[in-house]
């Protein structure tokens, strides 16, 4: 028997394809129905009947996945594992009469070895057409319960192509955020107005000391001994309006063109100027 060859380091690669020659079958082949075949490892492998020139297709269990193949000859026998990690394998004479051992490891960790015989020269003309391979230890179908411990090549591939692309992506939208805040940093202070006024003697002793708005917040800054009520006017009627308080900033969700700061019996009044409405 031949030394086993490695034809497959990581399935996703078509396997060997070379010329093919072979002498004229002595009568027509036929496939046979897909049967089911139990492997043991104390158990002598099983016998895969394959045509000459037709493709056998040999498939693991549904939980599975073909992680690496060997095989004894690949020079009179074409592998083919396709260009997605799967559960299919294809096998093809190219000779009559030939044999070869063909050994698959899954991604869960369980091995097959199966015995392809090429039997065109056979009585029977049945090959095999697909073949469905099931371990036959209880060691193996545990592992078909667990999770795989091996990754198909064509897996890692393309989990390391979505990492990379995914994390230039995210790089992508990083920069885009920061270069939009550094533009709202570069523009923030030409948004920023300064056109209250108030009765600054008042504003002293009640502890303010400036009042401003942007496009969309109101301030209010001030060192303040207890936090005055924050009202707005509208049509000369007074409200309490939300506000945000920290450190001695006021900060309202909106503008504000009147209002006034009160507590106990001080009151400041604050207005914005006509040229700032």
């Amino acid at each position: 028997m031949k030394p086993l060859i490695p034809i497959v380091i990581s399935l996703g690669v078509t396997l060997a394809s070379l010329p093919l020659c072979a002498a004229t079958p002595v009568h027509p082949l036929l496939p046979s129905a897909p049967r089911a075949v139990t492997v043991s490892e104390s158990q002598t492998p099983p016998v895969i009947r394959a045509g000459l020139l037709q493709s056998t297709l040999i498939v693991l269990p549904v939980e599975e996945k073909v992680a690496n193949v060997f095989a004894g000859d690949t020079v009179d026998w074409v592998f083919d594992g396709g260009h997605v990690a799967s559960r299919f394998i294809s096998v093809k004479p190219k000779t009559a009469n030939g044999s070869t051992d063909i050994h698959i490891v899954s991604d869960h960790g369980n091995e097959y070895t199966l015995q392809l015989r090429e039997i065109s020269n056979d009585d029977d003309p049945h090959y095999d057409s697909k073949v469905l391979v099931e371990p036959g230890d209880k060691a193996g179908r545990d592992r078909l319960t667990q999770l795989p411990v091996f990754v198909p090549a064509a897996e890692l591939d393309k989990a390391k192509l979505d990492a990379a692309q995914a994390q230039a992506a995210q790089a992508a939208t990083l920069k885009a955020e920061q270069s939009k805040e550094e533009t709202y940093r570069s523009q923030y202070p030409g948004s920023l107005h300064f056109d209250y006024v108030w009765d600054e003697k008042k504003g002293k002793e009640l502890g303010l000391q400036q009042i401003w708005h942007d496009d969309r917040f109101t301030y209010l800054r001030g060192q303040f001994q207890e936090t005055p009520a924050l009202y707005e006017v509208k049509d000369k009627k007074p409200s309490l309006i939300n506000f945000d308080f920290n450190d001695g900033l006021y900060t309202v969700p909106k503008e504000v063109d009147a209002g006034y700061l009160t507590i106990g019996k001080q009151k400041v009044e604050f207005h914005r100027t006509s040229e700032g409405r």
